[in-house]
């Protein structure tokens, strides 16, 4: 599993590996490094025009050492000064000898720009003069690939907050490690690809990373498979209580994610039964969560309402003794005082997945810049794992841990498809996964299957569910 680590422990990393190697040579892997992303880009690097845009310290060095070696391959390379008294002079010398030019004005077009005017250590958007120069080559910033050096400037590589003017890239080559503001919120969208280039760092980090990054290995290692002594009941039950008369989709859509989970028997509890019972005929359905019988783990929330009925539904879920995810509905029902007690003596793991607008309701702000921060307090307060909803979904754990999810597309944002994640994290919290682990899986598995929907054009809930069994093939199978 990846990692992203904080400034200050790639600050303190990057002082331990430079006192092992001689004067300069951290800088010069990271130039080579990202030349080589420049030179890949480009069709052809010789006659070709690079712009750099050029900051004061070691974040205008890297770009402007990267352009030496681009000049001597043929490309013009022109560096944009944004602040000429403080550039990197032994970066401004080696693009002069190799034929680069140094200016405070900017050619009139570009075949790449490479953005190396603030670096990890930047806070806030773009100040003046620098963002009125950015400004000015939005021109060229549109018609050009533009590659961000460790970090967009603008943006805040350990929150992924964007408070200003920020650049957006197409390519952002970050060195060493992942930073968590590449990875979550407004940066991730700035961000664009991100290409780690390794210049050693690794053992020399210190601490707990900021992030963990999943990816399908980790999924596939963690996924409940059935073996040949099991029975339909010791694969695991899960129950879901969710959907309504007024929301009987919601039943159906999650009973779908459910089916495609690793549990041997779904059982369904709620008014919406008919259609399930239609829709799914696997599925035992009844009309209250008392009368479903034994599961491992619940699922409730996803279209129930907010009734007294869907209030009894839920208190009967927190009383139970097994896992349970908590969606939708479940959580504006939270926001009562009166089940403020039943979340509290739960002993069996818990797990919330908020949007933004239920994440207020239950915490009482929103999210804000640093999505991160907000999902651990969140999961500290309610001693629960969060699962905190978005481009780059975000799981969060009572002790601290925090998972990112990096499968994620815009095509998931549509009516449904939060009722299909819900049936599906509880069919692995009953599959006897953690709760932690069961959250980034069906984050993960949910995003894979929304990817292939997007495939063959616009979304609907019913189209992720529909893929989920071919997107847990693919990581089951390995």
């Amino acid at each position: 599993m990846r990692a992203a680590w904080r400034v200050a422990q790639v600050r303190a990393a990057e002082e331990s590996l430079m006192q092992t190697l001689p004067d300069g040579a951290l800088m010069q892997r990271a130039a080579a490094g990202l030349a080589r992303r420049c030179a890949d880009t480009l069709p052809r690097v010789y006659g070709a025009r690079v712009l750099l845009l050029v900051g004061p310290g070691n974040n205008g060095g890297d770009a402007l050492y990267a352009g030496a070696l681009l000049a001597r391959r043929g490309a013009r390379v022109d560096a944009l000064l944004f602040d000429p008294d403080r550039v990197h002079r032994g970066g401004a010398e080696a693009l002069y000898r190799a034929g680069g030019r140094l200016s405070e004005a900017a050619p009139d077009g570009a075949d790449l720009v490479v953005d190396g005017i603030l670096g990890i250590g930047g806070h806030g958007g773009l100040r003046e003069p620098a963002a009125a120069k950015v400004a000015d080559i939005a021109g060229i910033l549109i018609g050009a690939p533009v590659i961000a050096v460790d970090v967009p400037s603008g943006v805040d590589a350990d929150t992924g907050a964007v408070t200003g003017m920020a650049v957006h890239a197409d390519i952002t080559v970050t060195f060493g490690v992942l930073k968590p503001g590449l990875l979550v919120g407004a940066g991730a969208v700035h961000a664009g690809i991100v290409e780690l280039v390794d210049i050693g760092l690794t053992g020399h980090l210190d601490g707990e990373p900021a992030l963990y990054v999943p990816d399908s290995d980790d999924i596939a290692a963690w996924w409940p498979r059935a073996q040949p002594s099991d029975n339909k009941y010791s694969r695991g039950v899960v129950g879901l209580a969710t959907g309504s008369d007024k929301y009987p989709g919601a039943a159906v859509l999650s009973t779908a994610g459910a089916l495609a989970g690793p549990v041997g028997l779904v059982r369904y509890a709620g008014s919406a039964a008919d259609a399930v019972r239609l829709h799914h005929p696997p599925v035992i359905a009844t009309e209250r969560v008392a009368d479903a019988g034994r599961v491992q783990a619940w699922a409730c929330g996803s279209g129930l309402g907010t009734d007294e009925r869907a209030y009894g539904e839920l208190r009967a879920v927190l009383g139970a003794p097994v896992p349970a995810i908590l969606d939708a509905d479940a959580l504006t029902l939270l926001a009562d005082a009166r089940l403020a007690d039943w979340l509290r003596e739960r002993d069996a793991p818990t797990v919330v997945t908020p949007h933004d607008g239920e994440f207020q309701r239950l915490s009482g702000g929103a999210p804000g810049d640093d999505r991160v921060a907000a999902a651990v307090t969140l999961a500290a307060r309610m001693d629960a794992v969060v699962l905190l909803k978005g481009y780059r979904t975000i799981v969060a754990t009572p002790d601290g841990r925090v998972y990112v999810n990096l499968t994620g597309t815009a095509a998931l944002a549509t009516g449904g498809t939060g009722d299909v994640l819900a049936g599906l994290l509880g069919a692995l919290l009953a599959g006897g996964m953690q709760a932690e682990h069961a959250a980034v899986a069906a984050a993960y598995t949910h995003g894979l299957a929304g990817r292939r929907a997007a495939e063959g054009g616009p979304v609907t809930a019913s189209d992720v569910a529909s893929h989920l069994r071919g997107a847990v093939g693919s990581l089951t199978r390995r």
